[in-house]
């Protein structure tokens, strides 16, 4: 599981929650691009190789706080390998397009954070970042 924010202006926050938004659901074009990008992994990171994916949950939602996104995703997978990188890229990609749907009305959103918050299987074992 990944996890990534996108740090945007009140303004953006506002048409977000209103569904306003020009270039339309910015959310739910996140949502499909974090899936998309979980299954192109290989192509887009070196020496990634190609997984079987099992499953793909991506959750794109506005933070309760500051004015951000906040996307997770979590990978799953049979293989004996582990899907980091997989749930890495998905929220990355997720990021990258909240960030081109809103850009001509906040050239400052910013991705923030991104990184690895649990991790179950695999020869290291289970992991879960401590809050």
């Amino acid at each position: 599981t990944a996890r990534c924010t996108v740090v945007i202006s009140e303004e953006v926050a506002t048409l977000l929650r209103a569904g306003d938004l020009p270039k339309g659901d910015a959310l739910g074009v996140a949502r499909i691009a974090a899936i998309q990008a979980t299954k192109r992994t290989p192509d887009l990171i070196p020496l990634c190789h190609p997984i079987a994916i099992h499953g793909v949950d991506v959750d794109v939602r506005l933070a309760d706080a500051a004015p951000s996104v906040v996307i997770v995703v979590t990978v799953r997978t049979a293989d004996r390998t582990g899907v980091e990188m997989e749930a890495l890229t998905a929220a990355a990609v997720g990021g990258l397009t909240v960030i081109d749907m809103v850009k001509a009305i906040d050239k400052h959103g910013r991705i923030t954070d991104i990184r690895v918050i649990a991790k179950s299987g695999g020869r290291s074992g289970d992991w879960v970042e401590e809050s």
